[in-house]
């Protein structure tokens, strides 16, 4: 499996951006606003590259809507750190993304600060153009209304360069924000940001070279790094899609399933809740019955699941494996209501080692199930006809592996 590094990158920064609820794209107007000053100060094609990949991925640590809102609504929080250390670990959990652990450790950081700090000149500076465009990004803000850009930006622009530009030396570097000036007194820079054009624009950028090309080994480094990105969305959640790929895989594997199919199986179970980023913690953690509202809007996750994922792997099944996760075979399932012949068997595995794993675990409605509370309640599914009764023999005969998998 050959994965193109550029559309992913592009695709799985839409899920990084559903952390917003309401305000989304961050990640891609960071990503060109610095890659477009990187291109004003000169640098070669490759670091401009590499800061429109940076921008992208730069808030990889943010998975709770609380924390992303005080991050796009104030200049400078004093928790911002901790996000930035959580994405250098996932970051340097994923080895064909750790190059860029240090700069994003470091993108909430002063320019004065950074001058003190023992790193390499190239990352120092690309961590505060991180934070300059960033910034940019939070005083570009008011301008929208809805999903459309307003035309003041057009006139008030200054306004935002002023403001940056009284940073000077303190949060960001002076030469820095000097290119920053020059590419905003371009109206093209304002207008590629719009709702409408955002994702072309970014396509657009990442077109210009044939592309890294990830191996599958890669790809599920990549998928490793956005499942912990996922699990961190709650505390009940935490590790559940990583147990959930390790389960699947197990089970597939004693099932006869080889070679590829089973790393594929695996980032289909890695990435099968991506979807959830968009879902408000207050739903996710929850001790009580959803109400109609709350349902519906936690019934959508496995739908963006796919969405996302098809961009990601064209042409491959994971992102129909991954997205019909809460499928059954009665077709009475979420959301897209599949019978049971149009159910591949690869995404049964996914849905029982879903299953398996969330009552292993505990959840704000319930404590954690032991193993065996847990076969009976897999067992009381299947006698209603919502599970693969195959699966089910699997699982059982595969009953300590798999609860071990679960929640050690």
């Amino acid at each position: 499996m050959k994965v193109n590094l550029h559309r992913a990158l592009s695709s799985l920064t839409s899920a990084l951006d559903f952390v917003g609820v309401d305000e989304v794209h961050h990640g891609k107007r960071v990503a060109l606003m610095a890659a477009a000053v990187a291109t004003e100060l000169g640098w070669n094609a490759d670091r401009c590259a590499e800061m429109l990949h940076a921008g992208m991925i730069h808030d990889c640590g943010v998975s709770r809507t609380p924390e992303h809102r005080q991050l796009t609504e104030t200049l400078e929080w004093e928790g911002a750190h901790e996000h930035c250390l959580r994405g250098e670990a996932f970051l340097l959990a994923c080895p064909p993304l750790a190059h860029f652990a240090t700069m994003i450790l470091w993108h909430h950081t002063r320019w004065e600060e950074l001058l003190t700090v023992q790193i390499a000149t190239a990352d120092r500076e690309a961590a505060n153009l991180i934070f300059l465009a960033d910034r940019a990004d939070v005083l570009l803000a008011p301008y929208y209304s809805g999903q459309t850009l307003k035309n003041e930006i057009l006139w008030e622009y200054p306004q935002i360069v002023d403001r940056l530009a009284g940073l000077s030396g303190s949060l960001f570097a002076p030469d820095f924000v000097e290119a920053f000036r020059h590419a905003a007194g371009r109206e093209s820079f304002w207008l590629a940001m719009d709702p409408s054009y955002i994702d072309s624009e970014v396509e657009d950028a990442l077109s210009h070279d044939g592309g890294a090309v990830l191996d599958t080994g890669d790809a599920l480094a990549l998928a490793g790094l956005f499942a912990r990105t996922i699990d961190a969305k709650s505390q009940y959640t935490l590790d559940h899609s990583t147990r959930v790929a390790s389960i699947a895989r197990h089970l597939a594997k004693q099932a006869g399933i080889e070679g590829e199919n089973l790393d594929k199986i695996e980032i289909a179970g890695l990435l099968h809740d991506i979807g959830k980023l968009r879902m408000p913690e207050s739903i996710i953690d929850k001790p009580d019955l959803l109400n109609v509202e709350e349902r519906a809007i936690m019934m959508r996750h496995s739908y963006d699941t796919g969405h996302i994922l098809r961009r990601v792997f064209p042409g491959e099944p994971i992102a129909e494996w991954a997205s019909l996760h809460h499928e059954n075979l009665l077709g009475t399932g979420y959301p897209f209501h599949r019978m049971a012949r149009t159910i591949p068997r690869e995404a049964r595995l996914i849905v029982i080692a879903d299953i398996f794993q969330a009552l292993s675990q505990d959840r704000p409605y319930r404590g954690p199930m032991g193993c065996v509370q847990v076969m009976e309640e897999i067992d009381g599914l299947q006698a209603q006809g919502r599970l693969d009764a195959d699966m089910v023999e699997l699982l059982r005969a595969n009953l300590e592996d798999c609860y071990s998998l679960a929640v050690e």
